[in-house]
């Protein structure tokens, strides 16, 4: 029988339906992925197994590491045929791992986020340092890692504090927004949802709070 994630995957699924990056077509009992930006290409390298999502995901097109695979840095160039839900929602979980158990517990009410602030104060080690950064410094980081053309395709769900505040200043409404397409396709498609800041956010909170650059 199909768990709580795999009925809310299918309650989401049409003929023809997005995640991030990546366009979903339904073909019987089977399900074809690939790149959004390939679906009119023909000759694509093609995939059977849904293990092979995490070879798909490990580089972009330039063969870099991608250390957040929900970063608008996919790799184009192939087809990934499953055979049922069961195996869909196994390569949907290598490439976006964790984001359907997120968009089931999100449809349930069930989501707990955590604020940005509430994150940084519990830190130990050397990222205790995180805490001290500055109400602009947030505004900066967060508004340049999460920035969905070039930093991160989820919506945030969070806040920046326990008053709700909005995560950055630097960010449009719509990186808030669970319909908005963060590819600017503008179709409707699977959320990827994020409920608290993720360790690379964290990590650049660190050196922005320290004052160290990338430079």
């Amino acid at each position: 029988m199909p768990d709580a994630i795999e009925k809310t995957l299918a309650a989401v699924l049409s003929e023809r339906i997005a995640i991030g990056e990546i366009l979903i077509r339904r073909g019987g009992a089977g399900f074809t992925l690939c790149h959004r930006d390939d679906e009119a290409t023909a000759k694509l390298k093609i995939f059977r197994q849904p293990e092979d999502a995490i070879h798909i995901a490990r580089f972009d097109d330039r063969g870099n590491y991608r250390p957040l695979k929900t970063a608008p840095n996919l790799l184009h160039g192939w087809r990934l045929q499953v055979v049922d839900l069961s195996q869909l929602r196994r390569a949907l979980d290598y490439f976006y791992p964790g984001r359907l158990a997120a968009l089931a517990a999100w449809t349930e009410s069930e989501l707990g986020t955590t604020s940005l602030r509430e994150t940084l104060g519990r830190q130990s080690g050397m990222y205790r340092v995180a805490a001290r950064i500055s109400e602009d410094q947030i505004d900066d980081v967060v508004g340049t890692s999460c920035r969905s053309g070039s930093g991160c395709l989820r919506t945030i769900l969070w806040k920046r504090d326990e008053r709700g505040a909005v995560p950055s200043r630097r960010l449009p409404p719509e990186k808030f927004d669970p319909a908005h397409d963060q590819t600017g396709r503008n179709e409707r498609p699977i959320p990827l949802l994020c409920q608290e800041i993720c360790s690379i956010v964290l990590n650049e909170c660190r050196k922005a709070a320290k004052g160290e650059t990338d430079e």
